[in-house]
């Protein structure tokens, strides 16, 4: 056994491990993508997924009850991806400019390099503290790419 090591619970949240993800919506003839780490399947039955965003960001405005929107999953070595999106985009402001994207009518945009991606529907949103978990059925979604989902450890649980 390792030797313990003394820290506080705001390091031992931080080590939560999760994904990162890129959640894409679309609103009228307007679409954006956001950097996402807080994403988990929350149901089988039917299979639904929990996004956190944190409140106040206009991409909430866009998820309401049935509005659509995609989680694509960065692949591991997807740091351009992490790049790009993390830096975040203002209303208007084109957020898909030199990536492969896939636009299916009025859907939100599929990134082409992420290892997979879920189409979903907003069925709940629910206050979360400084968040807003946004509750999506997945009505679709592929594995498009082998490999595997990158993989995100935080060294503080109170901050990105």
């Amino acid at each position: 056994m390792g030797e313990a090591v003394a820290g506080s619970f705001v390091e031992a949240l931080g080590r939560i491990p999760s994904g990162l993800f890129v959640l894409t919506a679309r609103h009228g003839g307007q679409e954006t993508g956001m950097l996402a780490s807080w994403v988990q399947q929350c149901s089988f039955d039917p299979p639904q997924v929990s996004v956190a965003v944190r409140s106040g960001r206009y991409v909430l405005d866009w998820l309401t009850d049935g509005a659509a929107f995609v989680v694509n999953v960065i692949p591991e070595g997807g740091k351009a991806l992490i790049a790009h999106f993390g830096k975040g985009f203002e209303p208007g402001e084109p957020a898909f400019e030199g990536l492969e994207v896939r636009r299916d009518g009025k859907e939100p945009p599929v990134l082409l390099t992420a290892h997979a991606y879920l189409e979903c529907r907003v069925v709940n949103r629910i206050e979360a503290g400084d968040h807003v978990l946004v509750i999506g059925r997945v009505v679709s979604g592929a594995l498009q790419h082998h490999g595997g989902p990158i993989v995100h450890v935080r060294k503080n649980g109170l901050r990105y």
